[in-house]
C-alpha cells in the first residue's frame, strides 16, 4: 500500500499520531508519507499557522478556550464552518499533489485536511480511502462537517458523543489513539535511567507541558523541587519552549539530581525511567504515559479538548489531576507512597488503553484497501 498522512503544526500530538503510523506501516513493507499539508501552500503558511497557534496557546490559553468554547457553539447551528471555508481553499494546491502520487489511502491525525477533502469530495473529485483519526479524548468541533470515509475514535465510550453530534455512526471505529510500538515494549528501568544518566535507586519526578513547554512549569519545578530536592531527582522536558529552558538552566544548572532537557526523540526512554509524570492532559502524551504504565498526574489543561481528556482519565481512574499546583505536587507525592494505588493506576490504564491502536488502523486499511471500499 501507498498511504499519505497529513498533519498540521498545530501541537506535537497530531504529528506523533502520524509518525506511529508511518512507522507501522513501513514494519510491514508499505510505503507511508508523512507531511504538514500546509507547506503545499508554502512554507510561510504553515509557520503562519503555526506561530498564531502557539503564541495563542502559551501566552493566552484561556483565548483558545474561548475560540473553541465557540467553535463548539458554531458546529451546532451552522451546516458548513468558516474553518470549513478557509481550508477548503487548499484543495487547489492539495488536488494535483493526489493526481500526481496515486495513493491507496489517506490517514488524517488532523481537522483540517479533512475539511479540504470533504471540500474535494463534494466537487466530485475521486479520492483514496480517507480516514480521520481523532486525537482527543471527545469530538472537537467540526468533525461532524467532514465527509471521511471512516473515524478512528479514541474509545468506545465516545461513539455516542459522536454520533448525537451528527457523525455517522457505521463511520465510527473505536480503535483508539495511536502511539509507536516504543511506548508499550518492556524496558528494564535500570537500563533506561543508565542510557539517560539518571541515578539508578532514587525516585525520579518526570515533568512536562507537551511538545510546547506550555503551561506554569516553573512554578511546579519551584513547588516540587522544594518537597524533594536532596532527596528525590526532578527531570524537565520544556520541548520547543527556549525561553523556560533558560529560565531553569540559571535556576537550577548546578543542582544535583535535577535535570534539563528540551526537544527529545527518546520520550519512551524517559517515561520507561521514571516513576511518575506531571504533565498537561494532552491526546497524545496522555495515551503514551498510559501505555507506559506510569502513574499520572494532570497540571493545568489547555481549555478546549484537554479538559475533556482530564475528565476522560480521571473518570476511568488513569491519573490525579489536582486543581492547584500545592496539590498536584502533595498527592503525586503521596501516591508514590502508596504502592498498592499505583499498582491500580496502572491496571486502570492498561484496561482503557491497549496501545495497539496503530496496529489494528493498519490492520483495518490493509483489508479495506484488499476489498476496494471507497
Amino acid at each position: 500500500m501507498k498511504v499519505l498522512i497529513l498533519s498540521c503544526k498545530t501541537g506535537g500530538g497530531h504529528d506523533a499520531a502520524g509518525m506511529a503510523l508511518k512507522e507501522e506501516l513501513e514494519s510491514r513493507g508499505h510505503q507511508g508519507i508523512m507531511f504538514d499539508y500546509l507547506v503545499l501552500a508554502g512554507q510561510k503558511v504553515s509557520n503562519a499557522v503555526e506561530d498564531v497557534y502557539v503564541n495563542t496557546v502559551k501566552k493566552t490559553p484561556h483565548v483558545f478556550g474561548a475560540v473553541y468554547n465557540i467553535g463548539m457553539a458554531v458546529s451546532r447551528i451552522a451546516r458548513k464552518s468558516p474553518v470549513y471555508y478557509v481550508n477548503s481553499r487548499m484543495a487547489k494546491y492539495l488536488q494535483p499533489y493526489l493526481e500526481e502520487e496515486d495513493f491507496d489511502a489517506v490517514l488524517m491525525p488532523h481537522l483540517y485536511p479533512a475539511e479540504t477533502l470533504t471540500y474535494m469530495k463534494r466537487k466530485g473529485i475521486r479520492l483514496p480511502l480517507t480516514l480521520a483519526v481523532m486525537t482527543d479524548y471527545t469530538c472537537i468541533p467540526f468533525w461532524e462537517e467532514t465527509e471521511c470515509d471512516y473515524y478512528i475514535i479514541p474509545h468506545e465510550e465516545l461513539t455516542e458523543t459522536c454520533v448525537k453530534r451528527g457523525m455517522p455512526r457505521e463511520k465510527l471505529l473505536p480503535l483508539g489513539i495511536p502511539v509507536s510500538r516504543r511506548f508499550r515494549l518492556k524496558a528494564d528501568k535500570k537500563k533506561a535511567r543508565e542510557y539517560l544518566g539518571f541515578p539508578s535507586e532514587k525516585k525520579i519526578y518526570l515533568l512536562m507541558g507537551g511538545s510546547m513547554g506550555a503551561g506554569d512549569l516553573e512554578k511546579l519545578t519551584e513547588r516540587l523541587w522544594k518537597e524533594v530536592g536532596g532527596r528525590d531527582c526532578v527531570a524537565i522536558i520544556c520541548g520547543s519552549n527556549k525561553k523556560i529552558f533558560q529560565k531553569l538552566k540559571k535556576k537550577y544548572g548546578g543542582e544535583k539530581n535535577f535535570f534539563i532537557i528540551g526537544k527529545t526523540r527518546q520520550m519512551e526512554l524517559y517515561m520507561k525511567a521514571c516513576d511518575i509524570i506531571y504533565t498537561k492532559p494532552g491526546g497524545l502524551t496522555s495515551t503514551e504515559a498510559a501505555v507506559s504504565g506510569i502513574p499520572i498526574v494532570h497540571t493545568a489543561p489547555i481549555p478546549g479538548c484537554e479538559t475533556a481528556n482530564r475528565k476522560f482519565f480521571e473518570k476511568h481512574k488513569m491519573s490525579l489531576s489536582p486543581r492547584t499546583i500545592d496539590r498536584q505536587v502533595a498527592e503525586g507525592i503521596r501516591l508514590l507512597e502508596s504502592p498498592e494505588r499505583v499498582q491500580a493506576m496502572v491496571e486502570a490504564q492498561r484496561n482503557c488503553i491497549s496501545g495497539k491502536a496503530a496496529a489494528k488502523i493498519v490492520d483495518f486499511l490493509e483489508k479495506s484497501v484488499s476489498a476496494g471500499k471507497h
